[in-house]
């Protein structure tokens, strides 16, 4: 069969499949809630996928061409699947190390009771940026800190506001992050290049966000009862060894990022030398988690350290808070991402082989002027698809694929595209009430999400400065100026 014999979607052909994405993604919130993310959504995108054939094949595309066109876009995604693994790895390393705990450690020790909400949202940004997770932080640190706001009779949606703000800036900001390392994988940039850039969004709006939170904090009066604090450090304390000199590693990591170092051999580096840091630091956290018949020989160190890298580790304490917080990682941890990945690049692979997902953006496009108005219509997309699909993967993805050759045309870094991607896929899943990050966070803080909205700064500000800088054209990086700075850095 010819290219002459298949025949051009028309517009509603085009909405079929993702009308149907968007229903089966509704209905699977709905039925299974925060677990939603861990299977069902995977389900909806390879369902749709192929609903996007039946389409496809009625217009006069071959199956064969289809699978191509699936494993050439799976592969795409390949190089940010091994990155992703190998956060994992790390994570598990770091956590048994003590490097995680120790930075746990000092980012409580900022609490100060004369600027509370401003500490709050400076100790949830170290918290998230070490463990790469705004949920877990929320549902650990964020839920004490309410706590004290609520005996100090403080505003409890202000704090809520400024552990959210604190939570997704770190978490945008850490190479450990799920989302983070999946904007950077559907778009095709490098994760540490993708980091770095979104500073210029990130360190402005966070700036910010902790000077409104310290001028709100001039009018707080009385002292806090920090116990619940104070005694998650005294239990680090009993667990791991705490010191400045544990932090060694993150100091190597960051200055190969610096550095401009491959992502993948800088992580692989990082999550060897945290299973030689935890060797050397905490023996006894080892011997209590090895095999009794050999807690105290090299075997046994090794085997822990070993299932690390592998599946993450899993810390005992009576403190349940801490214990989630210091709990996780691993490879295995990061299968579920990985599985959503390969389902999302099959769906967008399946569109856009097909011509499905050009239609759909040829309507868009038509409204676009100007780099600003690109960088406005996938920011406003990544936010109506995380109200529509009520999931922040969703909403990184899919406007991902959409705009992806759009920006290739406009001569846009790929950077461009992912900072976009997380100016809104990302940041503003929390505010909206019937999202999974928004429901979660109001399960754990006790905070409607509408309530705290108004305070959750960073959240809406960084979208806000991403389009003023696409409308300004300020720190917006072309193709050809990537190139050149490639070759001056040569």
């Amino acid at each position: 069969m010819t290219n002459q014999d298949i025949k051009s979607p028309s517009y509603l052909q085009a909405l079929i499949p993702l009308v149907a994405l968007v229903a089966m993604l509704a209905s699977s919130v709905y039925l299974f809630g925060e677990d939603s993310s861990y299977g069902p959504n995977q389900i909806a995108l390879l369902l749709a996928a192929a609903i996007a054939c039946v389409v496809a094949f009625r217009n006069g595309h071959t199956w064969n061409k289809i699978e191509e066109g699936i494993v050439s876009g799976i592969s795409v995604a390949l190089g940010a699947v091994l990155i992703i693994l190998m956060v994992g790895s790390l994570i598990g390393t770091w956590l048994l190390s003590g490097i995680v705990p120790t930075m746990i450690y000092y980012g409580l020790e900022l609490l100060s009771p004369s600027w509370f909400y401003a500490a709050s949202c400076l100790i949830c940004a170290v918290v998230a940026m070490s463990i790469g997770s705004s949920w877990t932080t929320a549902a650990t640190i964020g839920v004490a800190l309410i706590g004290v706001a609520t005996g100090l009779g403080l505003s409890v949606e202000i704090t809520a506001g400024a552990v959210v703000s604190g939570a997704y800036f770190g978490d945008k900001m850490s190479p450990l992050s799920e989302t983070t390392n999946l904007a950077a994988a559907v778009s095709g940039s490098e994760l540490f290049g993708h980091i770095r850039y979104m500073s210029w969004t990130a360190f402005p709006a966070f700036g910010i966000t902790m000077l409104v939170f310290t001028i709100m904090g001039f009018s707080n009066t009385g002292s806090a009862d920090l116990s619940k604090l104070v005694q998650m450090q005294a239990d680090l304390k009993g667990i791991f060894y705490i010191s400045p000199i544990v932090l060694l590693p993150l100091l190597a990591l960051l200055a190969l990022a610096i550095f401009k170092q491959p992502a993948l051999p800088s992580i692989l580096a990082g999550a060897v030398l945290g299973g030689v840091w935890a060797l050397i630091f905490q023996q006894d956290l080892i011997a209590e988690l090895a095999d009794p018949s050999r807690a105290n020989g090299v075997v046994g160190a090794l085997e822990i350290v070993w299932r690390a890298l592998a599946d993450g580790v899993d810390i005992h304490s009576n403190n349940e808070d801490l214990q989630s917080l210091v709990s996780g990682g691993g490879m295995s941890g990061m299968t579920n991402t990985v599985w959503l990945i390969i389902s999302a690049m099959t769906f967008g692979a399946v569109m856009e082989t097909t011509g499905l997902l050009q239609k759909i953006i040829g309507g868009v496009l038509k409204l676009v002027k100007s780099t600003g108005s690109l960088i406005f219509a996938t920011i406003a997309t990544g936010f109506g698809t995380n109200v529509l699909t009520a999931d922040q993967y969703m909403a990184i993805v899919l406007p991902g694929r959409m705009f992806r050759e759009a920006y290739q045309q406009e001569n846009l870094d790929a950077r461009v595209l992912s900072r976009s991607l997380e100016s809104s896929g990302t940041v503003t899943s929390a505010l909206i009430p019937w999202n999974t990050c928004g429901a979660f966070m109001f399960s754990v803080l006790g905070v409607y999400p509408l309530a705290y909205a108004p305070y959750a700064i960073f959240l809406w500000l960084v979208p806000v400065l991403a389009i003023a800088y696409g409308y300004t054209n300020f720190k917006i990086l072309r193709t050809n100026d990537s190139q050149t700075n490639r070759v001056q850095e040569a």
